[in-house]
């Protein structure tokens, strides 16, 4: 062998060499690259039945679009988007599309909250009270007074802790999506349920919501509630920084989430999606709602961080935040959780009060069990999801290193089955 050649060999391996570095750097540092779905044992004729699937719902009105994106391994292997997302203009859904999560909002809150845990400020079995002082004393329902939305109660026996607040098993309703009586008595109080484009703060919120009475005792039932955003101004009295700043700089940033705010800049403020209702068959904007502003988060004050329901992001931002959960805690180079956090969040935390059959519930997420598991479609064991108001979903299988993302955004109608059949069928392309 001559130099020559032997120069060329050596080249080309220094060459791979490289390669390969980079495209662990790229991982390393993105978290989540494209890459051919047979490289990761996904199959790419078995994804193409999701654009049947969502197509022929197109076509047959139950929903106006989405945008879906699928990763394994590290690997986005599917990234479309469908349908119309604004029928007044005829505009397209694109992949980059910055929708209202609402709930999925609480998750990062969730996260926020055990990094301040990881700093030793709080035990989870603390009571709420200690930080915020308002939660004293809390009362339970006993009955509502129809004529005026007053109501009777009686003294709580237990406080309610910091994990209690994670868990939903607080006590704490959820007006407007909660029954009548808490619905009532949290619209005399004036609680903001989920965001606000008016000049209020969560504070101000959270002091309020503090005077409302719970449904039960703390830990005795699992109630979804507006738990997370008593946390979110929990955050901001451990951190002395307001929540949007919190997460900016101590979440957003590191995991490389440049999509995902409380409110939109003027130059982001076009690949909102609007909310959309059906109505008399036809896809229309929802332009008024009794307990929201449709025009949030691109108005109003911008004063109001919702801990449990204030964000906006893209398909690509949240799956970020999700691979970071994947990857045990790190991202972009950057430990965001300790392993044995995650392991924590993950950890079955309520035993048999969550209602769902087949899932039990940590600190962030609900969380399928063996159950769940034998159901079919759901995925392994150990796989964790949740969604929002708008009919958006996700959820991350760690067994087989899946993380989907199905985004939405209209007001629920009962003919929609694709948030099943999208999750059934992401499994289905499973190819090894």
């Amino acid at each position: 062998m001559n130099f020559k050649t032997s120069h060329r060999i050596l080249s080309s391996l220094l060459f791979l060499l490289i390669g390969c570095s980079e495209l662990r750097e790229a991982v390393n540092q993105t978290g989540l690259i494209p890459g051919p779905p047979e490289e990761v044992g996904v199959s790419s004729e078995r994804l193409l039945r999701i654009d049947q699937m969502l197509q022929s719902s197109i076509d047959k009105n139950e929903i106006p679009g989405a945008v879906a994106l699928i990763a394994r391994n590290g690997k986005i292997v599917y990234h479309k988007a469908f349908g119309i997302a604004d029928p007044e203009t005829g505009r397209a859904y694109q992949t980059d599309d910055i929708f209202r999560i609402a709930s999925q909002t609480k998750a990062i809150t969730a996260t926020a909250v055990m990094m301040l845990w990881e700093e030793g400020l709080f035990h989870l079995d603390d009571p709420i009270a200690k930080f915020i002082p308002e939660f004293e004393n809390m009362m339970i329902l006993d009955s509502l007074i129809e004529s005026d939305s007053s109501f009777m109660s009686h003294p709580a026996n237990k406080n309610i802790t910091i994990r209690h607040l994670l868990t939903h098993t607080s006590g704490i309703g959820y007006g407007f999506i909660d029954d009548h009586r808490f619905s009532k008595i949290y619209q005399k109080a004036g609680i903001i349920d989920g965001f606000s484009t008016d000049s209020v703060t969560i504070q101000e919120n959270i002091r309020k919501l503090a005077r409302m009475p719970l449904h039960h005792e703390p830990g005795a039932q699992w109630t979804y509630s507006e738990g997370l955003d008593v946390l979110g101004y929990l955050i901001e009295v451990l951190s002395g920084q307001p929540l949007d700043q919190f997460f900016q700089e101590r979440i957003f940033e590191p995991i490389g989430m440049v999509d995902t705010h409380f409110f939109l800049r003027k130059e982001k403020a076009n690949r909102l999606v609007p909310v959309l209702h059906r109505f008399e068959q036809e896809w229309k904007e929802y332009s008024f709602n009794p307990y929201y502003d449709p025009a949030y988060p691109i108005s109003g004050a911008r004063a109001f961080f919702s801990g449990g329901a204030g964000l906006s992001s893209t398909a690509l931002d949240y799956a970020k935040f999700l691979q970071m959960y994947l990857n045990n805690g790190t991202i972009y180079g950057r430990r965001i959780l300790s392993r044995k956090t995650i392991e924590l969040i993950m950890s079955d935390q309520i035993g048999n009060l969550y209602e769902e059959f087949g899932f039990s519930h940590g600190l962030a997420f609900s969380i399928l069990n063996e159950k769940g598991e034998a159901q079919g479609g759901l995925g392994s064991e150990g796989t964790f999801d949740w969604g929002g108001y708008f009919n958006s979903k996700y959820f991350v299988d760690p067994k087989e290193k899946v993380i989907a993302v199905f985004l939405k955004q209209m007001e629920e109608v009962q003919s929609d089955d694709t948030n099943w059949q999208f999750r059934q069928l992401v499994f289905s392309a499973i190819d090894n």
